[in-house]
């Protein structure tokens, strides 16, 4: 655990057990090319996609998501996730907008919303949220891992709860808002805390309790359905996984992978724990949304906090941490030098928030960020991150 609390497992992953299937919904905005903003063309890109059966229209117009297929191989979920990447931001283009991935939109802000899809759930929402749902959008990463036994996912969210805030660190990339820095490397966790249910999912004793709390939450009109539970990690309402819903939308799909991989491989090593009777740890509940807001704030480049002494410790201390806890499960499934990897390529170029703030640097202009962020979301390669050259054009590391 974060700073050297103990875990009592007994033994990591067996080295060739076979890994869990995975699987990851992406979240992207649509920006009009010419000004940098929001522009809802969600039903026209979906028109022009040539294979629709991943993609699907979003709460927002000016947004699209897409569901990959589970895989064991993450060699092959990256291929699907570039290739629906690649798809997307061509039909995009076709559709007079760009496809783009990053948690905030650089120039929206509560007040100016954005047009909500005209699906009738949605409305149904919009009217009962009122200006939490008119204001800004979000677009994250959900990552689900198969745990079909339901007794088990819900003891699962309990042992993932004082690792979501390293999470997030790990994928914030959402620094601006409103035309300007929010201060914040993940804007949309603030944003999209006003929502009822979000934030780190309660300490539940069994299926039982998990289903008694989402009836209650329901009829009490806190939340229009079960769809609605926003928790940081939940049974799947309608798949056999636990979706893990910490992370901001990855720059790059390569980055989405790696991240996938370390969800899979921390959803693995506490299985081991829990089947092997170890008790869900218990962090102070207030340190532990300290932490969370703190990672928000910071996200790699700054401090994180000890959910269990609120201590500030360096962000990549608890990163490493972190790959210590889950180092065997990676082993075991194949994944740990992908993800050494992508970890020392984030040490070496920043995290996406980062990476956003230093083109904004080099040129001042918020348009050109969100042109940066476009080129970055289909790439094959993370090592396709441009770098500015003295001339102010674009080269490839």
């Amino acid at each position: 655990m974060p700073a050297g609390h103990g875990t009592g497992r007994s033994g990591p992953p067996r080295p060739g057990a076979e890994a869990l299937p995975v699987g990851v919904e992406e979240e992207f905005f649509l920006f009009d090319p010419r000004t940098g903003r929001t522009i809802p063309r969600a039903a026209g890109v979906l028109d022009a996609v040539r294979d629709p059966d991943r993609v699907q229209r979003e709460f927002a117009a000016c947004q699209v998501e897409t569901a990959s297929s589970p895989h064991t191989d993450l060699g092959e979920l990256q291929r699907e996730l570039v290739r629906l990447r690649s798809e997307l931001s061509g039909a995009a283009r076709r559709a007079g907008c760009r496809l783009t991935a990053c948690g905030s939109a650089p120039f929206e802000n509560s007040a100016t919303g954005a047009t909500v899809t005209d699906i009738p759930r949605y409305l149904r929402i919009a009217r009962a949220y009122g200006a939490i749902a008119r204001g800004e959008k979000c677009c994250g990463c959900h990552v689900h891992v198969e745990v079909p036994d339901r007794e088990e996912a819900v003891q699962v969210c309990n042992h993932l709860r004082p690792w979501f805030p390293t999470l997030l660190a790990l994928t914030a990339n959402s620094p601006f808002t409103a035309g300007r820095d929010s201060g914040y490397a993940s804007w949309r966790t603030i944003a999209w805390g006003r929502w009822p249910t979000v934030g780190p999912p309660p300490l539940l004793d069994s299926a039982a309790d998990y289903r008694a709390t989402v009836d209650a939450l329901v009829r009490s009109g806190v939340i229009l359905d079960e769809a609605m539970v926003y928790w940081l990690a939940r049974p799947s309402h309608h798949l056999p996984t636990v979706e893990v819903r910490v992370a901001d939308v990855c720059a790059t799909a390569e980055e989405t992978v790696a991240y996938a991989a370390i969800v899979r491989a921390l959803v693995t090593t506490v299985l081991h724990d829990i089947r092997s009777g170890v008790p869900a740890p218990r962090p102070v509940e207030a340190l532990l949304e300290g932490a969370h807001w703190r990672a928000a704030r910071d996200g790699l480049e700054g401090q994180g906090v000890d959910p269990f002494t609120g201590a500030p410790v360096p962000a990549w201390r608890l990163v490493d941490e972190l790959m210590a806890r889950i180092g065997p499960a990676l082993a075991a499934a194949g994944d740990l030098p992908m993800v050494t990897e992508r970890l020392f390529l984030l040490r070496c170029l920043g995290s996406g928030a980062a990476r956003q703030r230093a083109v904004y640097g080099q040129r001042s202009n918020l348009q050109d960020v969100v042109a940066w962020m476009g080129r970055q979301t289909a790439p094959v390669t993370v090592c396709d991150l441009p770098l500015l050259t003295s001339q102010g054009d674009f080269s490839v590391i």
